[in-house]
């Protein structure tokens, strides 16, 4: 698989280890994009007895932020066993319609690639290749079933990500913040296959999400998100720095440093040369 393209997968769906994502559910009628990951296998400190009433806690982390659209620059590490330089991303979100994603190298674009409702697309500019694909086929490349474009948006500003409900998560309070355990193992099928996972998911005092982790019960498959040095812009609370970690048969983690961010509209070209030749990802 081409350099440019685990980053393109590991930037446009934050896993490669092999999940699923469960359900779409809140109680209280509240309205969830699931979202989910984070774990770290240590309870806090001075935790409090656990939470009974959870509606306020979901109020504030189930709702999306409001905007039009998002540029976003960053420095993006790649640690995958093979090298790969620092990279220039720009990545533009215009809200419910498209993440636009650009990688430069020394100056140089390397890969560019879009995302919408409908698909991705990525093309190496190395190379002269590209890729093509509705969500479908990217859950299947990952073994996954839960990406979808909203979910994408969410995971890049830093939103709950995965699926949490009242009835089988445990929500304690601790000088802190909060942190949002599995009580029970998520069950997560597709296909007629099922899979379980522990899932834990830690936020600060203001709801800011801080970790994410999804750990498999019966493999070494686990992934872990960690979102850092939030601000407020534009009435926007955004993470600066994202870290993710992914355990499996092979390990790997994504570094990207959030230098900037901008609330103006960008152009966003995507075209694909003649002389690109169509990759199959597997």
């Amino acid at each position: 698989m081409k350099n440019w393209i685990i980053v393109l997968v590991l930037l446009f769906t934050v896993t490669s280890c092999k999940t699923r994502n469960t359900g779409r559910k809140a109680n209280k009628n509240i309205k969830t994009d699931s979202t989910f990951v984070l774990d770290i296998d240590q309870n806090p400190k001075d935790a409090n007895e656990p939470i009974r009433n959870k509606l306020p806690f979901f109020e504030h982390v189930i709702p999306p932020p409001q905007f039009e659209q998002i540029k976003i620059n960053s420095k993006v590490n790649v640690e995958t066993g093979s090298f790969i330089p620092t990279l220039d991303a720009t990545i533009y979100i215009e809200k419910d319609k498209k993440v636009w994603m650009n990688l430069q190298a020394f100056i140089i674009t390397v890969a560019r690639g879009i995302a919408t409702p409908e698909g991705i697309k990525g093309q190496d500019k190395t190379s002269k290749t590209y890729i093509d694909s509705d969500f479908d086929y990217l859950n299947n490349l990952l073994n996954v079933n839960f990406i979808d474009y909203k979910s994408l948006e969410k995971i890049l500003l830093g939103r709950t990500f995965v699926r949490i409900n009242d009835s089988q998560f445990t929500l304690t309070q601790n000088s802190q913040g909060f942190r949002l355990v599995s009580n029970v193992n998520q069950k997560i099928e597709t296909e007629g296959r099922t899979r379980e996972y522990k899932i834990a998911l830690d936020y600060d005092t203001n709801y800011d999400l801080l970790n994410v982790n999804l750990k498999d019960v019966l493999s070494p498959d686990e992934l872990s998100v960690s979102y850092d040095n939030w601000e407020e812009i534009n009435g926007i609370r955004l993470p600066k720095n994202v870290k993710i970690i992914i355990k499996g048969s092979k390990n790997s983690q994504i570094l990207l440093e959030n230098t900037k961010f901008d609330f103006s509209r960008m152009d966003t070209p995507y075209s694909v040369p003649s002389s690109y030749k169509k990759i199959e990802i597997k």
